[in-house]
């Protein structure tokens, strides 16, 4: 019985740099939204460039962003803060994990 093989290739952009033209096409979204999503602080450009460019990970940013404005119709300002929360949530469960194996020992 043969198994069937599904191959999945694509790209890690957590390393690239995009423009402001490159992360609009990546995420279909207009510059003038992103420019309104950098004013929330919710995306950074790159200090070390004197055009704005954005690292890979903004992308995953904005994406959960417009996740967050379809599915529970919050603001920009409402995203800020739950992605604030969110990776707080994600580092006090790992030092919550960190404190559990700790204790297991």
């Amino acid at each position: 019985m043969a198994i069937p093989i599904e191959v999945i290739s694509g790209h890690v952009v957590e390393e690239v740099e995009l423009t402001l033209g490159d992360l609009s096409q990546a995420c279909r979204v207009s510059a003038e939204w992103l420019i309104a999503v950098v004013g929330e602080g919710i995306i950074e450009p790159l200090e070390r460039h004197e055009t704005w460019r954005f690292s890979g990970h903004s992308v995953r940013r904005i994406r959960t962003v417009q996740r967050l404005q379809q599915d529970l119709g919050v603001n920009l300002a409402g995203a800020a803060l739950a992605l604030e929360l969110l990776a707080e949530m994600t580092q006090l469960r790992a030092r919550l994990s960190i404190f559990e194996s700790d204790t297991e020992e």
